[in-house]
């Protein structure tokens, strides 16, 4: 039997199954999407492999990628010119050739002013980094935002972050197992004990995606879980699905304070979507943490949830305060690029072809429930509330400005 890499799967798969797409007479258009080089943060994802290319051209659309945009991923410039994407040797020929830029990271400053209106951006945002300078470049030149942290389906996941979400809490693990070593200068102890000596404590701030893929990493270790929240519905379902192998309290300050003494690790996964994160670990409590204790906070992209934590990159990602190890870096999955690029590959092609087979981006935006939810400058207009109250900018609905035709 044939055995395909998942280049070869994903592009075999997608030529047999979307080849009917190609036949529908259903006004569907061709898109220009760019694909740049990422520059930012020490980041290394991309958000298209080679398969994808092939799916995308197969079905019509032009496929601009920068060279080298896959380096970090493991990709080269030859898998994505070989699977029909028209390579750019520069970031500014890319944007001025494309209709639809899509990144991982925000775009940089000289990014948007390679930017024009009428363009689409679909990017993720980082609102710990966000400035109100960004959203309002974006509004003055008429370019159209999508933002991941804001693309919901129908049954209220989202579906971007989801992935995400899910390798950032199994690598939070991993990284704390590493810095709780002698020769990271942790307190010298394992994740899971041995016979005789008892395993490493861990509490997990939140319960949603990434304090689940931490706790069932950390219970692979054989490490003790506890896992805090406000919300006790969210708590009775991690307790449920993880066959109750945790320990769930509420996150107030009687329970917070007592957990982070006797923490040997501290996973900072509190976060409400399409928000800044909640800081719920005062400083004070970090200076009760045991001496070689680590920190991980997940969630420092949308302003972390631990009030000593600051941003910190891949090449220097680690600081101590108060004798703890702090692990602050904002896009941990880029440390795994290649499996995070396959995962935003999984969603943002059929999400473009889906655009495309709609006619274009207004037309898509009565029908596609993700697009709408996603989208935060419409129209020379902000569209989230959220956004309005953080940033002070006006805002308008996005449903009033599909229906009014603006």
């Amino acid at each position: 039997m044939e055995i395909l890499n998942p280049d070869e799967f994903t592009r075999k798969l997608g030529l047999e199954t979307l080849e009917k797409t190609l036949k529908k007479e259903n006004g569907g258009v061709s898109l220009l999407i760019g694909f740049p080089k990422e520059r930012s943060n020490d980041e290394h994802r991309v958000s298209i492999t080679p398969g994808g290319v092939s799916v995308l051209v197969a079905n019509g659309h032009e496929v601009f990628i920068e060279r080298e945009a896959g380096e970090g991923a493991n990709f080269s410039d030859a898998e994505y010119a070989e699977a029909g994407a028209v390579m750019c040797s520069t970031a500014k020929e890319l944007f001025k050739k494309s209709e639809f830029i899509v990144k991982v990271a925000p775009p940089t400053k000289e990014e948007l002013s390679f930017m024009e209106a009428g363009q689409i951006l679909l990017s993720a945002i980082h609102l710990g980094n966000a400035d109100k300078e960004f959203f309002n470049e974006l509004i003055g030149k008429g370019i159209t935002g999508i933002g991941f942290e804001f693309m919901q389906l129908t049954d209220g996941s989202f579906p971007i972050v989801r992935m995400m979400h899910e390798i950032t809490g199994s690598m939070s693990m991993q990284i704390a197992a590493h810095y709780l070593e002698s020769y990271s200068y942790g307190q010298g102890i394992m994740m899971g004990g041995i016979s005789g000596i008892p395993p490493a404590t861990v509490v997990i701030l939140g319960a949603g995606i990434i304090a689940e893929y931490a706790a069932r990493t950390a219970l692979g270790y054989g490490a003790q879980v506890f896992v805090m929240d406000n919300d006790l519905s969210r708590l009775r379902h991690l307790e449920n699905s993880l066959n109750r192998r945790i320990i769930t309290t509420m996150a107030n300050h009687q329970y917070l304070s007592s957990a982070t003494k006797a923490a040997d690790v501290i996973i900072g996964a509190a976060l409400v979507e399409g928000h800044r994160a909640p800081c719920w670990v005062t400083e004070q409590m970090v200076e009760t943490m045991k001496p070689g204790s680590v920190i991980v906070d997940t969630v420092i992209d949308q302003g972390g949830c631990i009030a000593t934590s600051r941003p910190t990159k891949h090449s220097k990602p680690v600081f101590t305060k108060h004798d703890v190890i702090h692990y602050c870096v904002p896009n941990i999955p880029s440390g795994v690029a290649r499996t995070a690029t396959y995962a935003l590959n999984n969603v943002i092609v059929p999400f473009l072809l889906e655009i495309g087979d709609e006619g274009g981006f207004k037309q898509a935006l009565w029908s596609n429930h993700s697009l709408r939810t996603g989208t935060y400058v419409y129209k020379k207009n902000l569209t989230k509330k959220t956004l309005s109250n953080f940033f002070d900018i006006p805002y308008r609905d996005i449903e009033m400005l599909i229906a009014s035709r603006i």
